[in-house]
Parts: structure tokens; C-alpha cells; sequence
């Protein structure tokens, strides 16, 4: 499945790069401000659910894209590697919940004014690893979501600068399990929240 997704990502920035004279490629890395959603513990068989908010953190992303150029639109895929982390408090300590993933945004721009452009679309996303902290959490229910990217950039020459946001669609939780305490298990939310700070280099 990995292979599969890698593959259909390469051919799209591919055939953006060979499509028009006026596309591009280049690398991309930034960084952001995530924050996954609930968190949901239980105590005990008949214990009330416990319901905690994330707390954000900084994470960061690397990556390529290809562009396809029109007059007042653009295409622009990505591939991304992406570390999203956000912290949860669980039974009285500090949990960072940290997780690692391939993202595939498909963005549709139009260009407004000079170097100012806007942009949103689809974002593919396939899940490579997730950890909460020092507790036993097994992985998320799906491999492969689908997110939203939506935001504003500027180019200048060879070098774009862009803000975006992020937030995924599709529900997918994993579980865990406090091996340190008794009876104290849950779920955590793996959909990112977040705003994405990127520099680009056109190659």
C-alpha cells in the first residue's frame, strides 16, 4: 500500500513538471503549530470517561513539488514527510503524542495580485508511525486519511513563502493503555489541527 501511494504521488508530480514549459519542481521544509484532538481515558471497567484536550507543539516537514502553471490558475502537488506532535495530560503526567506520516496535497491555486497567490485542496495521508509517550498505544485504526489544506503564499523569484491550514476529515483514533496504573485505558484522536509555515525552493 505504501509503495502503491508513492508511486501514484511521483507520477502526479511528475506529469505537473512535464505538462506545460512554464511548471516547475523543487523542495519544500517548514514548520508548524499542531494539535491532535480528544483524548478519552477510562478508569476501572465501570469508570467515567475522562475527556482531555491537546495541548499543541511545534512539529516539522520536508518534502518535493511539481507545478503546473496557467495564466490565472495553478496545480501544485506535494509529497511530504511530516512529524506532527501535541501533548495530553493522562492520570496527572504529561503525555507527548507523536506522529509520523506521509502527506499528499493536491493544491489548486489562483494567483491574485504579483506574488500573491491562494490555494487549497485535498491532502492524502498515509500514517508511519505514532507514540504516546512512555503508555502502550497501538496503531491508528486507518493507515490512509484525507485532510484539508487551505492557505496563502507569495513567491519571490526561486523562493516561495506560504502559511496554510490543516485539518484532517476522516475519524481515526488508536488506543492505549497505562501499564503503569491499574485499569486506566483510552482512545486518542490522530486527526492534525494546524497551521504549516513552509519556504520553498524552485529548482
Amino acid at each position: 500500500m505504501k509503495k502503491t501511494f508513492l508511486v501514484a504521488a511521483f507520477a502526479l508530480i511528475g506529469s505537473a513538471v512535464m505538462a506545460q514549459s512554464g511548471s516547475g519542481f523543487g523542495i519544500k521544509a517548514g514548520l508548524s503549530y499542531n494539535k491532535n484532538g480528544d483524548l478519552i481515558s477510562s478508569v476501572g471497567d465501570g469508570g467515567q470517561d475522562i475527556v482531555e484536550g491537546a495541548e499543541g507543539k511545534t512539529g516539522y516537514h520536508f518534502g518535493f513539488w511539481g507545478k503546473l502553471d496557467f495564466p490565472k490558475i495553478y496545480l501544485r502537488p506535494e509529497l511530504v514527510y511530516s512529524k506532527t506532535k501535541s501533548s495530553y495530560d493522562v492520570d496527572g503526567n504529561s503525555q507527548d503524542y507523536d506522529i509520523s506520516k506521509l502527506d499528499m496535497p493536491v493544491l489548486l491555486g489562483y494567483k491574485l495580485i504579483g506574488p500573491l497567490h491562494i490555494f487549497a485542496g485535498p491532502a492524502f495521508q498515509y500514517t508511519l508511525n505514532n507514540d504516546l509517550g512512555d503508555l502502550q498505544v497501538e496503531d491508528v485504526k486507518n493507515d490512509f486519511t484525507v485532510g484539508l489544506n487551505a492557505g496563502v503564499g507569495v513567491n519571490l523569484g526561486k523562493v516561495g513563502l506560504d502559511v496554510r491550514y490543516e485539518r484532517g476529515f476522516s475519524e481515526n483514533e488508536a488506543a492505549f493503555i497505562d501499564a503503569n496504573v491499574a485499569n486506566v485505558e483510552g482512545r486518542v484522536d490522530s486527526r492534525p489541527s494546524q497551521i504549516i509555515f513552509a519556504l520553498s525552493l524552485k529548482l
